[in-house]
């Protein structure tokens, strides 16, 4: 299955704070893990934030200011944001394919302005302003069962199918093979419901896995998987687990 390490945290700053929780039982087909990065203390300079590659739609909440919030995802390339000196998210990461995209565009990268979209954001997130981590899960668990209510959110049968058998997949034709997709069918299905085309999202698919320790059987070799690790995420995998704890 699909287990997306969404950052890389800077092993030079032990005040911030990363926690993922498991969404309940009945949105384990929508929502990947809940989210909190938080300071506990200033920071002597400002927190470079390393985003990696990932297929997964987030709802950001900033918790520091209510107002802003949003819909955001990633690339197929790592990006690096400015998080300053203090800071506090809480997120809802979503697994890959299942944002309705049509009725509430997902934008890229950090989340920075006040939210002007129809979605009952704001509301969320002043109920989890002053909670706890373990408080606020509950409350992001009510949002997620509305915006699937409101069918913004649902299980997309294809991205399940890949991820489930994720182990088995070294290619685009295998993709097509475990969706029971044709190659156009799949291209036209992923690029609609994840925004990827179908080499980019096995190519994040690929990094993910390196980055859980799997093995690197799906490159050909060791500099074929280091060229691609340092063109996705602007290190060679030496520096990267030097600098970063994942």
């Amino acid at each position: 299955m699909y287990d997306p390490k969404g950052n890389g945290k800077d092993k030079a700053a032990p005040s911030v704070q990363f926690t993922e929780a498991e969404p309940p039982d009945h949105l384990r087909g929508i929502v990947h893990r809940f989210l909190e990065l938080k300071t506990d203390a200033p920071l002597p300079d400002d927190y470079r934030f390393h985003a990696l590659p990932d297929a997964c739609t987030y709802i950001v909440f900033d918790q520091r200011d209510a107002r802003v919030a949003g819909v955001t995802k990633l690339r197929a390339t790592s990006e690096e944001f400015n998080l300053g000196k203090t800071f506090h998210f809480v997120n809802i990461r979503f697994l890959p394919g299942v944002w309705q995209h049509t009725r509430e565009p997902v934008s890229h990268g950090a989340v920075e302005t006040p939210y002007t979209g129809d979605l009952p954001l704001l509301d969320t997130s002043t109920r989890l302003l002053d909670r706890s981590f373990t408080e606020q899960q509950g409350m992001l668990s009510k949002l997620v069962a509305q915006l699937v209510a409101e069918d913004l959110v649902a299980v997309n049968p294809v991205t399940e199918k890949i991820l489930q058998r994720l182990d088995e997949i070294a290619s685009v034709a295998d993709m097509a093979e475990a969706s029971g997709l044709s190659a156009r069918q799949l291209q036209r299905t992923l690029k609609r419901t994840t925004g990827f085309a179908p080499h980019d999202f096995l190519k994040v698919l690929r990094l993910q896995q390196s980055l859980n320790g799997n093995d690197t059987w799906s490159y050909a070799d060791q500099s074929h998987f280091i060229h691609s690790f340092r063109k996705a995420t602007g290190y060679t995998p030496g520096k990267y687990s030097r600098k970063f704890d994942v």
